[in-house]
């Protein structure tokens, strides 16, 4: 049986509700990338270092209570006690991070010009708290549709169907680049790019798309 029927089944039913709220959240991260300013991107940034071990919608909340301005200008202890109260399970190793990260403001236009694969090893080179998943998870919310944001629901999803034989522990550009390789096929059958694939399967999971 093809691995990949299952989880293209799935898809199938959920594509015509799934494609309006699909579409509009990729406008969205189409803009941020091509007009966004150094700080917008600062603050995705930020939002993709503080969903590691959390979740989408607690960085989605994070990053409207806190703000461009609070990513930007807080100290390290303003910052990590915000995190705290919104109920983030690491705020001061997030907290130090975003402090640390704040030198990549005024570079990240020139970051993100560059070709998706070059970017995200800059990206997972000099970012704190940026790793494969992170770098691409943020290329994806600027618009870059190429990368897979490879999270633990896609690849749990990936993993049932046998698609893949385990579940790594962790990253190597090896190991990321093998399974993400597998994640464009899943996209390519869908007829869909990696990064709008992963969208449909969060509405397949969650009935709704974050980002």
């Amino acid at each position: 049986m093809d691995k990949f029927e299952k989880i293209l089944t799935g898809l199938k039913k959920i594509e015509g509700m799934a494609e309006p709220l699909v579409e509009e959240r990729i406008g969205e991260f189409r803009r941020l990338g091509s007009s966004g300013s150094e700080e917008e991107l600062f603050s995705e940034l930020s939002f993709c270092v503080l969903t590691a071990n959390w979740s989408a919608g607690g960085g989605i909340r994070a990053q409207k209570e806190i703000g461009i301005s609070g990513f930007i200008n807080l100290s390290q202890e303003e910052l990590s006690r915000r995190l705290s109260e919104l109920g983030h399970r690491f705020p001061h190793k997030r907290a130090e991070f975003i402090v640390k990260n704040r030198h990549l403001i005024n570079n990240l236009k020139e970051i993100i010009s560059f070709s998706a694969p070059d970017a995200r090893r800059l990206l997972v080179r000099e970012a704190k708290g940026i790793g494969w998943k992170e770098s691409s998870h943020f290329l994806r919310n600027i618009g870059q549709l190429e990368v897979a944001i490879l999270d633990r629901h896609i690849l749990k999803i990936l993993h049932e169907a046998g698609c893949i034989e385990d579940i790594p522990s962790g990253w190597t550009e090896k190991k990321y680049l093998s399974i993400e390789e597998r994640f464009r096929e899943l996209a390519e059958r869908f007829g869909k790019l990696p990064g709008e694939t992963d969208l449909y399967i969060w509405y397949m999971i969650k009935g709704k798309v974050e980002k």
